[in-house]
């Protein structure tokens, strides 16, 4: 049997060193009655239909009914908010973000340092969790060794932006908050966070569902079942349509015959990206004369009134829509400015684990992830950030590092360890590759954000890359896809940084995106 087909079942039963913690804290009061309830309301000509007289025993066979005909809106009222700590990076990549239904408010690893021993351990014994736990714990060693490293060019670059800073021991934190942001690109994606999520009945249902699908499907079916026994603690009666897992065998990933020469994948992608982080492989050809016909219907104007230029303008001009300075975004309210719906773009993209954690987290602009156990290799592959080669000693440790854990991988591979298991010791440079696809109101909230110079360097380059891209073959809809500091120039809102105390010390709207460079 393969590695990738051993099945959960099959491995050992031994809990995890350092388990999850699942917490149900706020619920929808009679939140399975008011399935019953929004139902009912539907079809009542007697006015809304209140929780309180819900006859559960009355209704089952309705409750079910429902679920297995589809009708799932009447289960999206109810939400849950969860506090989940000791929970990986991987998993939340994988699977609590990998979809648009949810809210999550998690420690950053920008801003809040790594403790020691703060990583998943998968259950493994002997040799294999030594070898596990050694190369995390090379991987936190480094990590505080980088932090030490990176301050010295993250404080010139930093003092740079802000001249009359220098000197100023009050600024210390700061700079060593750019350092970490860079450092922890060498932590395993095991490494813990902790984290308030929030979703709706119906999502939690679709957990319970597919809690073996995807790259940590042993961790996932331990904090999926503590949500469940939460959720059934709170309200017994979810028990009425909470269904039985599928199995792993049943995902399409799990019925094709893998390859071992992984290596040819990743070249012919990295080729096809052209040099680019982000790479636009399709577009709308006629987006623009889309965009503009989709407003003159809005108004109601023929193209004799109302040009094309000015109609392009009124959407997506800050100046003429000025509802786009607004931090509240606005635009999916708006008719004018829903007539960006219709233009869409898809790149192809290479970022690092860290950096599409933060991508991903846009989820009106969905994403095709990979596999991550397909794209891993024997050679080390990962990304590396800029400030790294700013200092030697630290791009030595760096790469010293990568073989380190790859060789860490390698072995636990060589001794029967599933591939699962193995790719949590994956450092947070490790790349991922992918598509993804965007229309163009959702696309310009990503990139106003993104476009921020307070904004993570790799994933901000990626964004700048989109931009640019997009400017060569719609330039009447390009040139307005900028950050929130020029939108709100543009828009005459004031201040036209948003950020505060958070400046990031470039006056940005003053220059052309062309002019942009960073470091840190």
């Amino acid at each position: 049997m393969s590695q990738e087909a051993i099945r959960i079942e099959d491995r050992s039963a031994d809990a995890p060193a350092r388990p999850p913690r699942v917490k149900l804290v706020k619920a929808f009061p009679d939140a399975f009655k008011n399935v019953i309830a929004t139902a009912r309301t539907c079809y009542s000509s007697k006015g809304i239909i209140e929780d309180g007289s819900v006859d559960l025993e009355k209704y089952t066979e309705l409750a079910k009914s429902i679920y297995e005909a589809g009708h799932h809106t009447t289960f999206q009222h109810a939400t849950f908010q969860f506090q989940l700590s000791n929970v990986s990076r991987q998993f939340l990549w994988s699977f609590l973000h990998s979809h648009p239904f949810y809210n999550s408010e998690q420690v950053s690893q920008r801003y809040v340092e790594v403790k020691d021993e703060n990583y998943f351990i998968p259950p493994l014994r002997g040799e294999a969790l030594e070898v596990y736990t050694s190369a995390a714990v090379n991987q936190l060693q480094a990590y505080r060794k980088l932090v030490e490293l990176l301050q010295k060019p993250a404080a010139e670059e930093y003092y740079k932006r802000f001249p009359g800073r220098r000197n100023d021991r009050r600024f210390a934190g700061e700079i060593k908050k750019k350092a970490q942001e860079i450092a922890r690109y060498v932590l395993p994606v095991a490494t813990f966070s902790y984290l308030y999520h929030t979703v709706s009945g119906i999502t939690l249902l679709r957990y319970a569902k597919m809690r073996k699908a995807g790259d940590a499907a042993y961790e996932q079916q331990l904090v999926v079942d503590m949500m469940v026994d939460e959720l059934l603690k709170f309200d017994p009666n979810y028990r009425i349509v909470l269904d039985e897992p599928i199995d792993q065998e049943t995902f399409p990933e799990n019925t094709y015959a893998r390859e071992e020469r992984r290596g040819d994948f990743i070249e012919e992608f990295d080729r096809e990206m052209g040099g680019h982080t982000s790479s636009l492989i399709d577009y709308k050809v006629n987006s623009e004369k889309v965009v503009a016909e989709a407003v003159r219907q809005v108004l109601g104007v023929t193209s004799a009134r109302l040009s094309d230029e000015e109609a392009i303008g009124l959407a997506i001009d800050p100046s003429r829509n000025k509802i786009l300075g607004n931090s509240l975004v606005l635009t999916t309210h708006d008719k004018v400015s829903r007539a960006l719906y219709h233009a869409s773009y898809t790149f192809r993209k290479k970022l690092s684990h860290t950096a599409d954690s933060q991508d991903q987290r846009h989820r009106m602009t969905p994403a095709s992830r990979p596999v991550i156990t397909d794209h891993m290799r024997e050679e080390p592959d990962y990304i590396t950030p800029g400030l790294i080669l700013m200092d030697a000693g630290a791009e030595k440790l760096y790469r010293e590092t990568m073989v380190s854990v790859w060789g860490a991988i390698n072995r636990l591979l060589s001794i029967g360890v599933n591939r699962e298991f193995a790719s949590y010791l994956l450092p947070n440079a490790f790349p991922i590759r992918f598509t993804e696809s965007a229309d163009l109101l959702n696309l310009h909230h990503k990139v106003e954000m993104r476009l921020c110079y307070n904004a993570q360097e790799e994933i901000w380059q990626a964004s700048l890359d989109e931009v640019e891209q997009i400017k060569k073959v719609h330039p009447r809809l390009g040139r307005y896809l900028l950050p929130p500091c020029t939108i709100r120039l543009l828009a005459g809102t004031k201040p036209y940084c948003p950020e505060g105390k958070r400046y990031c010390g470039v006056p940005v709207w003053k220059l052309d995106t062309s002019q942009y460079v960073r470091a840190i």
